[in-house]
This record gives structure tokens, C-alpha cells and sequence, in this order.
């Protein structure tokens, strides 16, 4: 077999390219058998889950081929979220896990997602690079492993509902969009398990073509759909889930996006009413409202750079309870360390039930600063416009955790640049909304003209 695969597929956190030029059978083959040497000479237990991309049947066929090939014994999960699979790696104990998806991008993508014992990322510094050398230069196995099918759904979905105080629940009416994805799946043990909420849910049916919308809820046109209907059903709130399930996003109920950290800072909050003093995660791009919540509720806030494997190493090491990401990743440590989406739903669920107010109402004392969220620009030299804004705004307090960040007494901003795109991100607030629209102007201008567009 010829060992060639576009080395483009391997990216910082996991493998993905367009099917079935970057991303096919054989390249899917080749990683089943290279992850299965990598675990060891041993026989290794490995889960196997997929999402619901037309390729990925047959992407999850080769993989287990190769997986076989080396004597793994693996543990068909079949149709899962991505949160389901380090779910079943952790909680049953196997060596490693494997879940074919692409996340949040469309349908002609797909790859793959890999982590070790205990559901650790595997990424270029933890073994992909390694996982890509074997590729290369990977020989014929003898070995015969064996394939047992596990059903993992339910006891999942008990996990995530053994947080949960079902008596503090009221009746109220949630709209949840799956997006014709594999999150579509969760939808009726959620019913089944919330008798008491009305679950009223948006592109439910999986449609590996995604007809109705993308699959990244971050993109306002995604959740256009998932807005009018709870305006129109008179929900509590809506949730949308992105393509693989490792992410949710909020509106209230007036239709209105509600930013992924001030959800971070509502229920972190919460959870300190019942760990006080416990540490709680925030990433770079976030509001200072975050950490000034989490210091008033009593908790210790930590501040990480941005990325799921950083935070994942960040929290096992100085052991913090819960975190999340600006767009809309949680973690937390009951979880393994690992993303929670269900445990957040139920958390907004539970908050919004036994606080007696509305989402908007609960948000709406933590919208102190005007915040732009993330602005890209497609730049030809990010070292040269960060030197231009580092040389610019030398008086104020900086940090390079992740690009550079400086901090003013009354705004502040961050410029980092894209590991995968010719971008540099810009994020920027500020306690006042004629300082935020003066700052924003200024910022903007200073990557035009180092740019040479102005």
C-alpha cells in the first residue's frame, strides 16, 4: 500500500482535510494502525466513536480495520458526540479513543480526534507528530484484535444528571437546535429525563448534508433559526449545539445571543455557592466581569490561553473545578477534565428555575463593559503589526500568555495571531461605549496603516 498522505491533515490539536481528497479510507486505515503501535506492544482498548458526516461511515470502517490489524480490542460506540467519547475513554478506562468528525465545519470536511488514557488530547506535542512518523513508515501486522459494541448514551446522559437537583426544576419551555448533527441523538434522553421542561427541539433528524444551516453556532446566520423559535414558542432560552457536540451556545429569551464567558461567569458562580473557594478557569478573550465574579462568589479565577488541549493540562495540573472558553467549550473536573455541554444546559436549567428571573434577567448585571468579541483580519505580517501595537501601547500592563494582551485602567485589548490562517484576532473592551467605539477605531487604523492599507 502506498504510505503517502497529505502531511496538511495533521493540524496542532487533530487531523482534518476535505474527504476524499486530504481526508479518505486509506489515510483513515494508516492512523488506525499507527495508533494502535503507539499505544504500546500490548493489547490496547480503544473507543471508537463517529459523528454524522456521509463520510464518516466508512472513514469509521478503515480506522477499525487498521485499529484490528494491531490487536486492539475496540469499543464500537458508534454514533457519539465528541464529548461522548472522552466520556467513554475516561469513565470505563480504556487506553485511548478515536472520534471521526470534522466539528463545526461543512459537510466535505472530516478528521479525526485522538486522546490517550484518561482522555488526555493527543496533539502535536503529545503525539501526533510521533502518530505521523509511524504512518510513515508503518509495517504489515499479523495481530487480531476484536471489535465489542458498547452502548455508552444512557450512561452518559446519568453522569451528567447526577449534578442535578430535579426538584429545584419548574416547567419551563427550552428550545434546543442540534443542526441536523450527531447531538441530535442526546434529544431523547434529554426528554425522557426532563419530564418536568418542555423540549421543544429545532433540526433534531441527522441530515449529514446539513440542510437548514452550518454547523458553527458562533456564526450568527447558524442560529437565526434556533432566535425566531423561541421568540415564537415564548421559551426560557434556546441552546444550540455545534457539530460534534463539544460546544453550546445560548440565547435568552428574547432571541438575544448571550456571550459564552458571562455564561462561564452565571455558572460558575453557582457552582461556587456549593465549592466555595474552588478555582475556576477563564480564557484570555474573556470579560474582566468573569473574574470579578468569581472573586466576589468567593472563588479563585484563573486565567488560561486559549485551546482545549492548554486548558485540559492547565486544570488537571492546578486542579480547577470548572472553566470555559469565550466561544462556548466548558470543562470541568468531574467530567474528566473534559468539555460538559449537558452538565452546562442542566446547570442554566437549574439556575433559571430556582432563581425565578429570567435568563436576560440574570445576564444583564453581568453586561458591565462593552466587549467586541473576536474580529479577524486577514494580515501579510502578524510579527510586524504585534511589534506596531507593542511599541504603541508600552504603558500599559502587558502579558504575552497568548499573543499580546495589554490592559489599561479602563479597556484594554488582545491581539493574537491565528495558528491555522493568515489572521490575526482582535479582541477589545472597554467600561464605557464612546471609549470602546474610540479604542476600536484606533486599533483598527494601526493594522490598516501597518498593513500599508491606509
Amino acid at each position: 500500500m502506498d504510505l503517502k498522505i497529505d502531511k496538511k491533515i495533521f493540524r496542532a490539536y487533530d487531523i482534518r482535510g476535505i474527504y476524499p481528497y486530504q481526508i479518505n479510507e486509506k489515510a483513515a486505515y494508516l492512523l488506525g494502525q499507527a495508533f494502535g503501535r503507539f499505544l504500546g506492544s500490548r493489547r490496547a482498548d480503544v473507543a471508537l466513536g463517529r459523528d454524522n458526516r456521509l463520510s464518516s461511515p466508512p472513514l469509521f470502517k478503515a480506522v477499525k480495520k487498521g485499529l484490528l490489524q494491531e490487536g486492539v480490542r475496540v469499543f464500537d460506540i458508534g454514533l457519539s458526540t465528541t464529548p461522548v467519547l472522552y466520556f467513554s475513554v475516561a469513565h470505563f478506562g480504556y487506553d485511548g479513543g478515536i472520534e471521526i468528525t470534522a466539528s463545526h465545519l461543512s459537510g466535505d470536511w472530516n478528521g479525526f480526534k485522538l486522546v490517550g488514557k484518561g482522555a488526555f488530547p493527543i496533539g502535536q506535542k503529545s503525539g501526533l507528530k510521533e502518530i505521523q512518523q509511524l504512518i510513515e513508515k508503518i509495517k504489515p501486522s499479523r495481530k487480531k484484535g476484536k471489535v465489542i459494541k458498547k452502548k455508552v448514551l444512557q450512561e452518559y446522559i446519568k453522569f451528567n444528571f447526577e449534578d442535578l437537583n430535579l426538584e429545584l426544576l419548574k416547567p419551563l419551555r427550552v428550545v434546543i437546535d442540534t443542526g441536523n448533527s450527531v447531538p441530535g441523538i442526546l434529544i431523547p434522553f434529554l426528554k425522557k429525563n426532563l419530564p418536568i421542561v418542555k423540549i421543544f427541539p429545532l433540526f433534531e433528524k441527522l441530515d449529514g448534508n446539513f440542510p437548514n444551516h452550518g454547523t458553527d453556532p458562533l456564526t450568527e446566520e447558524n442560529i437565526a433559526s434556533l432566535k425566531a423559535e423561541v421568540r415564537g414558542k415564548k421559551a426560557a432560552f434556546g441552546a444550540a449545539f455545534d457539530g460534534d457536540g463539544d460546544r453550546i451556545v445560548f440565547v435568552d429569551e428574547k432571541g438575544k445571543r448571550v456571550p459564552g464567558d458571562l455564561i462561564l461567569a452565571l455558572v460558575g458562580q453557582d457552582i461556587l455557592e456549593k465549592y466555595p473557594g474552588a478555582r475556576i478557569l477563564y480564557d484570555i478573550r474573556s470579560s474582566n466581569v468573569v473574574r470579578e465574579v468569581i472573586k466576589n462568589a468567593g472563588g479563585i479565577p484563573v486565567v488560561s490561553r486559549i485551546g482545549h488541549s492548554f486548558i485540559k493540562a492547565k486544570m488537571r495540573k492546578e486542579d480547577i473545578l470548572f472553566g470555559g472558553e469565550f466561544s462556548g467549550h466548558y470543562y470541568s473536573k468531574r467530567h474528566y477534565f473534559c468539555e460538559a455541554p449537558i452538565f452546562v444546559l442542566l446547570k442554566v436549567l437549574e439556575i433559571v428555575s430556582k432563581r425565578g428571573v429570567s435568563l436576560s434577567q440574570l445576564i444583564s448585571p453581568l453586561k458591565r463593559y462593552f466587549h467586541s468579541g473576536e474580529i479577524n483580519f486577514p494580515v501579510k505580517n502578524k510579527k510586524k503589526v504585534l511589534a506596531a501595537f507593542k511599541k504603541k501601547y508600552k504603558e500599559g500592563r502587558v502579558s504575552r500568555l497568548d499573543g499580546l494582551r495589554v490592559d489599561f485602567n479602563n479597556w484594554w485589548f488582545l491581539l493574537r495571531p491565528s495558528n491555522t490562517e493568515p489572521l490575526l484576532r482582535l479582541v477589545i473592551e472597554a467600561k464605557t461605549k464612546e471609549l470602546f467605539q474610540k479604542k476600536k477605531k484606533e486599533l483598527v487604523n494601526l493594522i490598516k496603516q501597518t498593513e500599508g492599507l491606509n
